[in-house]
């Protein structure tokens, strides 16, 4: 399987000179090929082909006087920036079609150097490498210096360079990583997602929702009205701007570190991980969305998904539409309604339920289940619906069989 590994860069000042040009020219092609499109379409001329896009402007421009300086970076660096705005129309029009499911994707949009991320990609055919020193060689830019916190699998197909807001560089490398099985053991376990507990185990675990954002709240608070109170424009509002950017940045590490260290322990624990499949885009729509991006599901889930096929574990998502608060994980016995206030509550075969170590043992239960009947796990099923939302799942419940008072017509009636 194809993995990224992310590393820091520190780049000279001469090196982030050369960087700065190279994602300049990057940007320039693509909103040329991005423009000559445009101007095609409103002037009802055909789509323009890759090929003669790309003669346009990398081939042709390069020779004129006001584009002469895109030869000044690796033309490697030019074409991934022009096959990623062919890719983005190819995902418009599959989106347009019907043909790609879940959230509809808009038309490509002019990038500006005033954006939050700058980012050049370089393959094999650039001829980059690792050198013996322990330096990424990028051509045109030189030999870079790299943190390098652990080995690579194997030899990296492609590496992008990343400047984020803060002013940071990272290399993300594409490597191909084999399979390494974990030995195997007998536990399994249900997850129950929350916001008051971050994660619920069918053991009974509780684990503690680190409200990353929520803590880190006040220093935000202080460095966006120090930012407020600068002028637009002024040094110190980039200084500032920077502050507010390295807080923010601090949370989303914080947050993925925190992620990693736990997705890391369950697959190490557990043979077979059973989470349900949350609607994360509704619930972050809601007074609560604060919390539910604070909290981060969703990078959570796909962690432990992609680590348990690395790892050799079984992973499952339940359909959200399974009433794990609501169903009895003794008897089997379904109750009508399930408040959210409601946290603790007795089935009528005596059994007294905490409303989150129930559920989790409902998923546990479920995903057992699932996995033993041979039918297809909630992400699969997801991508195969008719009727999709912008997170990709069913909009309403599946049809059920109606008990038995409510099918049919009273009788007498006319």
């Amino acid at each position: 399987m194809q993995l990224r590994y992310n590393f820091r860069l520190y780049p000279t000042a001469g090196q982030r000179e050369s960087l700065a040009r190279a994602f300049g020219c990057a940007r320039t092609v693509f909103n040329d090929g991005l423009r000559a499109r445009r101007q095609a379409h409103e002037n009802g001329l055909p789509y323009i082909s890759d090929a003669d896009l790309s003669k346009r402007v990398i081939t042709h421009a390069k020779a004129a006087p006001e584009r002469a300086w895109l030869g000044e970076v690796s033309s490697v660096v030019l074409q991934q920036a022009l096959a990623d705005l062919n890719t983005a129309y190819r995902n418009f029009f599959a989106s347009l079609s019907g043909k790609r499911k879940g959230r509809k994707v808009g038309l490509p949009r002019f990038r500006s150097r005033k954006d939050s991320q700058q980012a050049i990609r370089f393959t094999k055919n650039a001829r980059f490498s690792i050198t013996a020193s322990g330096k990424l060689r990028l051509p045109k830019i030189g030999d870079v210096a790299v943190r390098w916190s652990r080995s690579l699998p194997s030899d990296p197909s492609s590496v992008t360079v990343i400047k984020d807001s803060t002013g940071r560089y990272f290399a993300s490398l594409v490597v191909e990583a084999g399979d390494e099985p974990l030995p195997e053991t007998a536990a399994e376990v249900g997850i129950d997602l929350g916001l008051t507990h971050f994660a619920i185990l069918s053991n009974g675990q509780k684990i503690a929702n680190p409200r990353i954002l929520r803590r880190a709240a006040k220093k935000l608070r202080r460095a966006e009205k120090a930012l407020s109170r600068t002028q637009k424009g002024s040094a110190n509002r980039k200084k500032a701007r920077v502050k507010v950017a390295q807080a923010h940045a601090t949370v989303a590490d914080t947050r993925r570190d925190w992620a990693h260290k736990l997705s890391t322990t369950l697959i190490r624990e557990n043979q077979a991980i059973y989470v349900e499949d949350l609607a994360t885009s509704g619930l972050a729509r809601t007074r609560l969305a604060k919390s539910v991006y604070d909290a981060g599901w969703s990078q959570f889930v796909t962690m432990l998904e992609y680590k348990a096929k690395r790892y050799g574990r079984r992973f499952a998502r339940i359909n959200r539409w399974f009433p794990s608060s609501r169903l009895c994980s003794e008897c089997g016995t379904r109750r009508d309604g399930m408040p959210l206030d409601v946290r603790e509550w007795a089935c009528r075969c005596g059994a007294v339920h905490d409303r989150d170590v129930n559920a989790a043992r409902n998923i546990l239960t479920e995903g057992r289940r699932t996995v033993a009947a041979g039918r297809k796990p909630a992400a699969e099923m997801r991508r195969e619906a008719e009727t999709l939302n912008a997170r990709g799942g069913d909009v309403r419940p599946p049809l059920a069989v109606a008990d038995a008072d409510e099918a049919g017509s009273l009788r007498g009636a006319a």
